[in-house]
This record gives C-alpha cells, structure tokens and sequence, in this order.
C-alpha cells in the first residue's frame, strides 16, 4: 500500500462497484445454463483501460465476484475473479499497446472487447467443461459470446464520452 495513491484506490474501488452493479443490474437469463447475460462486461473492458492492469485485474475480479456472491452464484466466484480479472489486466496491456504505436484509442476499445469475448467464452468453456463436462460447456459457449459483445457494444458507447478523462 506504500506506493498506491488515494486517487487511484479509490477509482479502482468505484470500478469494481460499478462492475457489481452493472453485472445484478440488468440480468438475461440464459436458457439451459443457468447463467444470465449483463452490461458488466462493458465496465470490465473500461477498468481496463483507465487503470493499470494490476489495478484493473484486482477491481475487475473483485467487482465481478461480488456480483457472483451477491447473486448466488457461489461455485463461480473464483473463475469470475480470474476471469473477469484476465480481461481487465489483458484490456489495459492491449490499450496502453496500441495507443503507445499512435493507432486510434477507439482501435484499442475494440481489441479490449475482442479480448474479452475470447477470454470469457474460453475460461468459463474451460471451467464448465470440467465441473458439467463438455457437452453442458458448450450450451453457454454461445451466451458467453453474446455477453462479450454486448460488453464490447455498451463500452465501445460509453468511451467517447468517457475519452475526456484520459
């Protein structure tokens, strides 16, 4: 702790309120998985790119499990952490990476996204695969991905209007 400023404790705690928010907020439910779809996501991709990406990882896992322990979804509080965590770390890398070789910040949002279809549709198939097997994984294969996009689509609006803070 002797090296984090006030000012970003306390963004990296408003990030990972926002993410528990933004995931019991609005919830899809997913036929056949017993999971729902959420805005989450989007707050998940945007920790990323405000934060560094121990930062982002840590408010990203911890808002996002918060959200899976409030909702009762206890078996998949650690995946969501690392998850969740993953894509935020992952988010901040590939943001600071693409806008240091001067290519467009929208880009960088973009591959944010893109990242986080892939990492959540993969670490949750990996982790259902092996607690349900691999036929159950595979129904929310699809929802994971639907989920990512709409993360992708809802951070990919708010980011303009965010842009001003960086």
């Amino acid at each position: 702790m002797r090296n984090i400023s006030v000012k970003k404790l306390v963004t990296a705690a408003l990030f990972a309120a926002l993410i528990c928010v933004f995931t019991m907020s609005i919830r899809i439910p997913t036929p056949g998985t017993g999971g729902y779809i959420h805005p989450g996501d989007a707050v998940v991709i945007l920790s990323g790119i405000f934060l560094d990406p121990v930062t982002a990882f840590l408010a990203a896992g911890i808002g996002s499990c918060m959200a899976d322990l409030l909702g009762g979804y206890f078996i998949y509080v650690p995946i969501t952490f690392a998850v969740k965590g993953l894509v935020a770390a992952v988010t901040s890398v590939v943001y600071c990476h693409v806008v240091s070789k001067g290519k467009s910040r929208k880009l960088a949002v973009l591959y944010g996204g893109i990242a986080d279809i892939l990492l959540v549709a993969g670490g949750y198939f990996l982790f259902e695969s092996v607690l349900y097997g691999s036929a159950a994984a595979l129904l929310s294969l699809s929802a994971n991905g639907i989920q990512g996009i709409s993360g992708l689509v809802i951070a990919g609006a708010l980011y303009p209007g965010l842009e001003r803070l960086l």
